[in-house]
């Protein structure tokens, strides 16, 4: 075990979840054995893998026989929360050992809610109530609109995932509204210790889209464009690290950690490597630092735990990521225009994803109703 690169991830401040969710990963005990071997600490969920899940395997066939006279939303809620609940009892140890520091499961709210914070508020404060897990963090988007909403579930209690950040520039608004959340609740006499949060910025993404404007640069008659493929991504979670510490330090927040606050860690999302020209590790082995999550889809886990190099590397040439956003903005890509194109591709994103997955339990609804 103790040769394990995932294992030596927690020993670095680093902490390994999972990017999956499916029935038997707790049924047949297998989030038990990654937490006692893989020192798991965590997983996350969106739409598109609960899709996947449903429509891909017959874990859900009794489940569903039982659900069938309800509405495919009440089939939806009940299989989902039922799942998150599950995965949340098996990461409950790990949560009481941390001191409530770790063992997180996240579950999101309905991506078709990303422009409204009132609805965003409320479905997450119902999720918050009927999971009834200290373990589950509700998953937000940081759009304009989530961010208010986040602010005010933080005031009230209620841990959070904030998703889908992929520039520097959202992620100091989103630590700010963490930190307002905060400064509220105990305002209202308020507890802070057991109040939770991770900042998911997404990474490969970053890649997909620059490298493309790169591409495009070089065949126009700039081939030193294309040296700067594959750097992107890297460089700005870099950046986005360096405002964390700047921000997680100074008197506001040592005011707050005082009053029991925990950091907000950053959490990289989107690891996989969608290029097979980059080493299917890259976006875990570049981003390994204190106090930060690395949510890794399952052929990533298992590559890091096979060949994954266990070394702190965040904060590594931090004067070269700097320089490389100079190098972008002299080739006239706007990373601000980027980032703002991934956030509304992302929504649309788990949006048709939320979308798809009702017509595949409306689907297998109807299946099962006919064995």
């Amino acid at each position: 075990m103790a040769s394990n690169p995932l294992v030596q991830l927690s020993k670095l401040g680093q902490s390994p979840w999972y990017d999956q969710m499916t029935r038997s990963l707790v049924t047949q005990g297998t989030l038990k054995t990654m937490i006692e071997e893989d020192g798991l600490r965590g997983l996350t969920s969106n739409p598109t893998i609960f899709e996947k899940a449903i429509a891909g395997s017959k874990d859900y066939e009794d489940a569903l026989r039982g659900l069938a006279g309800k509405s495919v939303g009440e089939i939806y809620d009940a299989l989902v929360v039922e799942d998150i609940a599950r995965a949340a009892d098996v990461f409950r140890p790990v949560y009481e050992d941390l001191n409530g520091k770790d063992g997180f499961v996240s579950i999101e709210v309905s991506p078709l809610l990303a422009h409204d914070v009132a609805g965003t508020v409320e479905e997450a404060k119902r999720l918050h109530a009927k999971l009834g897990r200290p373990n589950v963090l509700i998953k937000v988007p940081a759009t304009p609109e989530g961010l208010p909403a986040f602010e005010e579930l933080i005031s009230e209690g209620v841990s959070v995932n904030v998703t889908l950040i992929f520039s520097v520039d959202v992620y100091a608004q989103v630590v700010e509204a963490y930190l307002k959340g905060l400064e509220k609740r105990i305002a209202k006499g308020g507890a802070v210790d057991h109040v939770a949060s991770v900042a998911s910025f997404f990474v490969s993404r970053i890649d997909s889209a620059v490298d493309k404007k790169l591409e495009q640069i070089a065949k126009a008659g700039r081939p030193e464009a294309a040296e700067l493929e594959g750097k992107a991504a890297i460089a700005n979670a870099k950046l986005a690290y360096e405002k964390f510490q700047q921000l997680f330090s100074g008197p506001r927040w040592e005011k707050l950690a005082a009053a029991g606050a925990q950091l907000q860690r950053p959490l990289w999302a989107s690891t996989s490597t969608k290029n097979p020209k980059y080493p299917d590790v890259l976006y875990v082995d570049t981003l390994i630092g204190p106090h930060t999550v690395n949510t890794l889809p399952p052929a990533t886990f298992d590559a890091f735990r096979d060949h994954g190099k266990p070394v702190v590397t965040i904060t590594d040439d931090l004067k070269g990521a700097h320089e490389l956003f100079a190098k972008l903005k002299a080739f006239g890509i706007d990373m601000t225009a980027v980032t703002t194109e991934l956030t509304a591709a992302g929504v649309e994103s788990f949006s048709q994803s939320y979308n798809d997955l009702i017509a595949v339990i409306e689907r297998r609804r109807l299946e099962v109703a006919h064995v």
